[in-house]
C-alpha cells in the first residue's frame, strides 16, 4: 500500500521538509525520508540558527575554517557552514531530482536576510550562492519584498532556480508570479532557453491564523451581542486556509493565461505555489489543518518534522485546494465586515517575517563570535 507521501505525489502535491541540520544528513535520516517519498527540502536563517547553535556537529568545520582562513568574517563562516549543509542535502535529494526529471529534488537556501530590501545585493548573493554550492538541484530564496520583486525577475532571466519566500497576500503573490514570467520573457527575448528553470512561490499559511485569531479574540472579548460574538468565533482558524485557496485560484489564472502560453510552448515550467509555515501552532486545531485542506496539482507543501510524521501516520490525501471556494471568499468578506483588514495583516506579517530572519541571523552571528572561532586579536565584524 502506498504511503501518504506517494498518494500526495499522485495528486500533484510534493512534500518537502522544512528543516536541515548536519546530523539529519550524516545520520542517514534524510536518505530514509527520500526513500519514503520526500521530494525536497527548505531552510531559512532560523532553521540554521537552531541547527548550528544547538549542536556540536559543526565544530570540526569551524576548526578547519579557523586554521585555513583565520581572518574570516563571521558572515563568511556562516555561509561556509550553510553551503556545506546544502551541498550534502542536495546530493542526497539528487535521486528525487533525477526521478522527477527536474520537477522536484530541490534544496532551498536563503540570501542573507539583511539584504531583503536591497535588490542589487540580493542578485549578487544569488550568483554567489549558486556558484559556491554548485548543484543543479538548488534553489536560492529571495524574500517577496518590494525590492525583491525586480531581483526575482533578474535572477530568473539569468537562469537561476528561485524560491520566492515570505509571501502572505494574494496581491503580493500575483506580483511575484508576474515577476517570474517577466524574467522568463526577458530570457526568451535574449534567445536563451526557458526550459529547465524551476521556481516556487512560498505562501506562508499558519502565521495568518496566529495573528488574525489574536485580533478576533480581542474583538470577541469586547462585543456584548452573543450573535456577533458567534460570528466572530466562526472565523477562528479559517482565514489562513481561505486566503491560501484564493492564492491557488490566482495561480491558475496567471499560468493558464494567454501571456504564459508562448513560454509554456518553449518548455517553461509554471512557478508552483509552495505552502510554507504549515505546522499547526494552535493545539485546538488539527495537526494536519494546513496539509489536508490544501492538496492540489502543481503545489508543494514544506512541512516541519512533526507535521511530516503526522502525514505518514494518519493523513488521508484528497484533492481539496479547490473545494468550497465560495466559502473561502465568504470568510474573507466576513473578516472585512468584522473590521479586520487582511491587507494590513499580511503587510505586518511580511515585515515581521523579514525581521525574524534578521534576528536569527544576528543571533547566530553572536553565537559564533562567542565560540571564539577567530584567533585572538582579530576583531569581530
Amino acid at each position: 500500500m502506498k504511503n501518504a507521501l506517494k498518494q500526495l505525489e499522485e495528486l500533484g502535491q510534493s512534500i518537502w521538509y522544512d528543516n536541515i541540520s548536519r546530523s539529519l544528513v550524516t545520520s542517514g535520516e534524510l536518505r530514509r525520508h527520500v526513500d519514503e517519498g520526500l521530494l525536497g527540502m527548505t531552510s531559512n536563517p532560523t532553521i540554521f540558527d537552531k541547527a548550528i547553535s544547538g549542536s556540536t556537529d559543526y565544530d570540526p568545520q569551524l576548526r578547519e575554517i579557523q586554521m585555513k582562513t583565520p581572518g574570516a568574517a563571521t558572515g563568511e563562516i556562516i555561509q561556509a557552514l550553510m553551503v556545506k549543509d546544502i551541498q550534502m542535502a542536495a546530493d542526497v535529494l539528487g535521486v528525487a531530482y533525477e526521478r522527477t526529471r527536474g520537477g522536484d529534488g530541490y534544496v532551498s537556501v536563503e540570501v542573507t536576510p539583511t539584504k531583503a530590501r536591497d535588490t542589487l545585493a540580493t542578485n549578487a548573493e544569488v550568483r554567489l550562492l549558486a556558484s559556491r554550492i554548485d548543484r543543479k538541484n538548488v534553489m536560492v530564496k529571495i524574500p517577496a519584498t518590494k525590492e525583491g520583486l525586480p531581483a526575482i525577475t533578474r535572477a530568473i532571466s539569468e537562469g537561476y532556480n528561485i524560491n520566492v519566500t515570505l509571501i502572505f497576500s494574494i496581491r503580493r503573490y500575483r506580483e511575484v508570479a508576474e515577476a517570474y514570467i517577466a524574467g522568463l520573457e526577458q530570457r526568451a527575448k535574449e534567445g536563451k532557453p526557458v526550459a529547465g528553470i524551476a521556481s516556487v512561490a512560498s505562501i506562508f499559511v499558519s502565521r495568518i491564523d496566529t495573528l488574525v485569531d489574536d485580533l478576533l479574540g480581542r474583538k470577541i472579548a469586547e462585543v456584548k451581542d452573543p450573535a456577533a460574538a458567534s460570528r466572530l468565533k466562526g472565523l477562528l482558524g479559517k482565514v489562513a486556509v481561505a486566503n491560501t485557496k484564493l492564492v491557488y485560484q490566482s495561480f491558475r489564472e496567471v499560468f493558464e493565461s494567454p501571456r504564459f502560453a508562448p513560454l509554456r510552448a518553449k518548455g517553461a515550467k509554471v512557478q508552483r505555489p509552495l505552502w510554507a509555515s504549515t505546522g499547526t501552532k494552535n493545539p485546538a486545531y488539527s495537526d494536519l489543518l494546513y496539509v489536508e485542506t490544501l492538496v492540489g496539482p502543481d503545489t508543494v507543501n514544506t512541512v516541519p518534522p512533526a507535521t511530516y510524521a503526522a502525514i505518514l501516520d494518519h493523513s488521508r490525501p484528497a484533492h481539496t485546494i479547490e473545494s468550497d471556494l465560495e466559502g473561502a471568499k465568504q470568510v474573507l468578506r466576513d473578516l472585512a465586515a468584522s473590521g479586520i483588514d487582511i491587507d494590513r495583516v499580511t503587510d505586518k506579517l511580511e515585515e515581521e517575517g523579514v525581521a525574524a530572519f534578521e534576528k536569527s541571523f544576528d543571533g547566530l552571528t553572536k553565537f559564533l563570535q562567542q565560540k571564539n572561532v577567530r584567533p585572538a586579536g582579530v576583531a569581530a565584524d
